[in-house]
């Protein structure tokens, strides 16, 4: 019953976070757009956040693993 309980929270809080991060990501994307002109710039800037996300998911993953 306890392992049936934990996984229905584990869900929700993954639902929950998952939601409010992905309106942060929204969020600073169009600010982000209205800010950066040209396709090269948009491009660097696209290119400096994906190598960040490849970095530190993993470490995010790894902290909520313990």
């Amino acid at each position: 019953m306890a392992a049936v309980f934990a996984e229905f929270l584990f869900d929700l809080v993954r639902n929950l976070v998952g939601h409010w991060l992905r309106q942060a990501a929204v969020a600073v994307c169009a600010w982000l757009d209205a800010k950066i002109h040209g396709r090269a710039a948009r491009l660097v800037v696209g290119g400096v956040l994906g190598l960040a996300a490849c970095i530190l998911v993993p470490i995010f993953a790894g902290f909520l693993g313990f």
